[in-house]
Parts: C-alpha cells; structure tokens; sequence
C-alpha cells in the first residue's frame, strides 16, 4: 500500500457517548492507520459527505442509542446514492445479534460489540479494505 489506510470514526444522532469511538479511534491510529474523528451528534449525510471529502476506504459507526436500525441502513443507501461500493461500512455498540444479520445482509460489514478487542477490529478493517481497494 501507498498510503495509510483512512477511516472517518463517527457518532450519528443524539448518542452522546463517545468513549468507545474514542478508543477506537487511537487504536485504529496505533495500528498505523489515519483516522478521521467527526465527533457527535452527526447525521448519515453529513458522516457520507465527510467520507467521500477525506477519500476514506472505511466508516465506522459507533451506536449505542438504539437507532441502528435506522442509521446503518440510511448510510448504506447513501453510500450506495454516491457509488462508494468499494468503501467498508463497519462499526459497533449495543446491537442485538438479529439486528446484526439483518444490518449484515444489507451490505454492512461487520459489527462489534462492546468488549470486542481493538486488535481484531484493526484486523478485519485491513484485510476487508485490502480485499476491496487498490492503492
């Protein structure tokens, strides 16, 4: 690879705990990667935006407040609108495993729950965005 692997981290709606992005975002960074942090409370159109405005190769969403069913699949069309299908759509939070499958079978990567260790996190983004992309 060319250049470091680029991943916008961010917190969609009215979720305002970000401890978990935050951890997430530093060890993604520690893992040689370069990380976009768009902070809270943003909307699924500002996160795409702000992905195709950095060139990002993955979006991770860290939800807790519930509303991923609402979220992921509102990203997913509007990456989908913007022809990003080379761009990963990862993240994680307190998603019931059902949810996860159907989040899953829509197009999202894999999603992670709270515990899951940043090592295979950093793992799975780089193999899936060396899978998809060509630098």
């Amino acid at each position: 690879m060319n250049r470091p692997i680029r991943v916008l981290v961010a917190k969609v709606g009215l979720d305002g705990h970000d401890r978990g992005a935050k951890v997430i975002a530093t060890a993604l960074r520690d893992a040689g990667m370069e990380v976009i942090y768009t902070g809270l409370r943003q909307t699924p159109e500002m996160v795409v935006n702000a992905a195709l405005q950095e060139d990002v190769d993955a979006i991770g969403i860290s939800i807790l407040s519930g509303a991923h069913m609402t979220v992921f699949p509102k990203v997913i069309q509007l990456m989908k609108e913007k022809k990003m299908d080379d761009v990963l759509l990862t993240g994680g939070g307190i998603i019931p495993d059902d949810d996860m499958k159907q989040l899953n079978d829509l197009g999202v990567g894999k999603l992670f729950a709270p515990g899951a260790a940043t090592g295979d996190i950093a793992d799975y983004i780089r193999s899936i965005v060396t899978e998809k992309r060509s630098f």
